[in-house]
């Protein structure tokens, strides 16, 4: 049984990893999906993970054009007849990746705007990646807040400030820096990670949180791990160990949880 069905603002991070990411958010009047970097295929049958349809979805909120982030968007858009969001620079650089949309179905997201659907508020803002011009979202309902921020090099004040206090994130630990410095990379990749505008390492991820949390953060999903430089039970226990040295109290005024690149969590209430 789902928690609390059709009450409240509903969270499931359907899959989240260097391969592919989508994350699904429900309140009683919407039904979102931000990205969608898998099949259709795969989607779908995740969506069925949680009971859920993709038939039921209302709209993509597009974070940036890389691969794992829109590998289904068109695909999901032209079957189900989803809206599709993105700021301009987005547009312009995914369009030729997933074919053509009814002109009906694009909506230009503004960055630093807020959008309103229904009962849901969704708030985007800028962040430091490799993209045309990347954004992420925080999606309000009802005075309950969660944050998206994952593909970001780095964490500035005003993205920190955007974020601070909400009640959920789904926040971004990629690589653990030594599986990565010794890994089988090559050097160029190394460093396009490790730069500004690359990916947050599970000690970014740590600093980050402590430095946003507040006391209505209640769920810290733990985000977009490499397969390659990170592992679920590593990236769990360097974040938790990092806030507990700060004196946090994880596990017991919030709780931390693990996303897979497969395995859909189970619908949360935020």
């Amino acid at each position: 049984m789902t928690p609390a069905a059709n009450q409240g603002l509903l969270v499931s991070v359907l899959a989240s990893s260097s391969s592919g990411n989508v994350t699904y958010i429900e309140t009683p009047q919407r039904k979102v999906l931000v990205d969608a970097g898998l099949s259709g295929k795969k989607i779908s049958a995740l969506m069925t993970s949680i009971d859920r349809k993709l038939e039921d979805v209302d709209a993509i909120f597009v974070t940036h054009e890389h691969t794992d982030h829109i590998h289904g968007v068109g695909v999901l858009a032209r079957r189900y007849g989803m809206d599709v969001y993105a700021n301009e620079g987005t547009w312009q650089a995914m369009s030729a990746k997933i074919g053509k949309i009814d002109p009906a179905q694009q909506h230009v997201f503004q960055m630093g705007s807020t959008l309103s659907l229904g009962d849901l508020d969704i708030e985007s803002f800028g962040v430091s990646h490799d993209a045309a011009e990347p954004q992420f979202y925080q999606f309000h309902h009802d005075d309950h807040a969660f944050a998206i921020l994952t593909d970001t090099g780095y964490v500035s004040e005003n993205i920190a400030g955007v974020i601070q206090n909400a009640d959920g994130y789904l926040m971004e630990c990629n690589h653990d820096l030594e599986m990565l410095r010794n890994g089988f990379y090559p050097w160029p990749l190394k460093q396009r990670i490790l730069g500004d505008q690359g990916h947050l390492s599970n000690h970014d991820g740590a600093a980050t949180i402590m430095e946003v949390l507040g006391n209505r953060t209640k769920k810290v999903f733990l985000g977009h791990l490499s397969q390659e430089n990170n592992v679920k039970t590593l990236a769990h226990q360097t974040v938790a160990d990092f806030l507990s040295e700060h004196d946090l109290a994880v596990g017991t005024d919030f709780k931390i949880y693990d996303t897979d690149p497969a395995v859909a969590d189970p619908l949360t209430l935020i």
